[in-house]
């Protein structure tokens, strides 16, 4: 009976993508969606999870945390799908067979942000840089000659936004030192402490578009080697029942017209 219901769930979607698929979610557990942080704070995966439920009636719960920490989750069975930002890691794990159906469903980027430069009185404010490489490197200058003067706040916890800086450093050929490079509390929001401590970070612009702002500002975007792709994926060590309609609805065009109108994402 259980998969019937699903395999009309299935049909409907395809046929009609924008109709309620009549699937309960009674008769199993809600679908586990391992997400990496960033797209919980930029509220992506909510609105993802709220229309997939809207057209399929069947529940999602979101589990954040770390993209490295989700893929370990999806890894081991411990989350049905997932939803992350760190490419490299899931092509390790999609290598080794054991993710399914591995899709892109946005693409966004990493930007630099800090204390807006100061406005000469009469000339225009200063342009916003495209790259992250000469952003990090003023920085470090700056804090070279004054390492008490500022901080860069790191998310420091094996999420997409870390890989994605730790790479650019490497880039840079810097290696960030305390006193000036500090890491983030795991527990709490990392747009939020950003902005808390008038940091120099590196963020996701979707997080930074839901919650960045004042006293802050972007100082690099644009850059090539910042560009994010967020990939859906299921689980290979289990099998939800949900888990090939879930990772088809999102990468197909209601999925996309969700991505299409969030702010600081795209589709692929």
């Amino acid at each position: 009976m259980l998969r019937r219901r699903l395999l009309a769930a299935s049909l409907m979607l395809a046929a009609a993508p924008a109709t309620r698929a009549q699937v309960a979610s009674g008769p199993f557990l809600p679908l586990r969606l391992g997400v990496d942080r960033a797209l919980v704070e930029s509220g992506l995966a909510r609105s993802l999870q709220h229309a997939f439920g809207a057209d399929t009636g069947i529940a999602v719960k979101l589990v954040g945390g770390p993209a490295l920490a989700v893929l370990d989750a999806v890894r081991d069975g411990e989350v049905d799908a997932a939803l992350t930002n760190a490419p490299d890691a899931e092509e390790r794990l999609d290598k080794q067979g054991l993710v399914h159906d591995r899709r892109p469903i946005a693409a966004g980027e990493f930007v630099v942000v800090g204390p807006a430069p100061p406005r000469v009185r009469g000339k225009a404010p200063p342009a916003v840089g495209k790259s992250g490489v000469d952003a990090l490197a003023h920085i470090q200058e700056l804090a070279t000659g004054a390492p008490d003067s500022l901080v860069f706040l790191s998310a420091g916890d094996g999420s997409g936004t870390h890989v994605a800086e730790q790479a650019l450093w490497r880039t840079t050929h810097i290696e960030p030192v305390a006193p000036w490079y500090v890491a983030a509390d795991a527990k709490s929001g990392f747009v939020a402490q950003v902005r808390a401590r008038g940091a120099y970070a590196l963020v996701e612009r979707g997080a930074w578009s839901a919650q960045g702002g004042a006293p802050l500002a972007i100082l690099a975007e644009g850059d090539p080697l910042l560009v994010e792709s967020v990939h859906a994926m299921r689980a290979f060590r289990i099998t939800h029942p949900a888990g090939k309609i879930f990772v088809a609805w999102i990468a197909g065009g209601r999925g996309r017209a969700v991505v299409a109108v969030h702010r600081g994402y795209r589709t692929p």
